[in-house]
């Protein structure tokens, strides 16, 4: 007599014989990494090229008999699209700051200070507006400049929001005073991404510094 077909299910570890379906798999049984769901994908970063830090210098924290500078201290650093607006959108605008504040962001490892090395030769362009003006003006310099947006952006060292009794002024710190090409090219493009239409000047550290009151502008654009 002819042998009669199993029909039995196979069972798992039984050797020789397919893998069972999954719906045939007994409760417990490990799905083949074949079939097994991929895991979950990590949120993409986008990382920039330059990494930059946070500097906040604290009017209430300064004497007059400290040195300059001696009062800023750094706040975080960044180096990705992700990170800069998980600290932009928890952190203060330079409206919401106190009279005699200074927000600085800086290259990493360039402080934001006349005798740190990299901006001892250098300058700034400055951009003045009334008071609480400035959240949009500052917004859209450190995306330009985070951005790699200028041409001469390895020129820039960073810049700085200061919050005074009648105006805030935004500045633009760069390395080299004396490259005149980088210099004026930076300040016309700084007005065109702001869509600022007065004349702005670029003062050398070292003229701002052998002068008390009023050095004179360097470039003009």
């Amino acid at each position: 007599m002819a042998d009669e077909t199993d029909t039995r299910p196979t069972s798992a570890g039984s050797r020789g014989r397919p893998a069972p379906d999954d719906d045939d798999r007994e409760e417990g049984e490990i799905a083949d990494d074949s079939s097994a769901p991929a895991p979950p994908l990590q949120p993409a970063t986008h990382p920039l090229e330059h990494s930059w830090t946070f500097w906040f210098d604290n009017p209430q924290g300064k004497s007059k008999q400290a040195a300059w500078g001696s009062s800023i201290r750094p706040i975080h650093t960044f180096s990705t699209v992700e990170d800069f607006w998980g600290l932009y959108n928890n952190i203060h605008h330079p409206s919401k700051l106190i009279v005699g504040a200074d927000f600085h962001c800086f290259k990493n490892k360039i402080e934001p200070k006349w005798e740190d090395p990299i901006c001892a030769n250098g300058g700034k362009w400055t951009i003045s507006c009334g008071r609480g003006k400035s959240d949009t003006m500052w917004l859209h310099t450190l995306l330009a400049m985070i951005g790699e947006q200028f041409d001469y952006g390895d020129e820039i060292c960073g810049a700085v929001v200061s919050v005074r009794g009648k105006q805030e002024r935004i500045a633009i710190w760069t390395k080299n005073a004396g490259n005149e090409a980088a210099q004026v090219s930076i300040g016309k493009q700084w007005k065109e991404f702001l869509d600022y239409k007065d004349s702005i000047g670029f003062i050398v550290h070292d003229d701002a510094k052998k002068m008390d009151k009023g050095p004179k502008n360097r470039y003009t654009v």
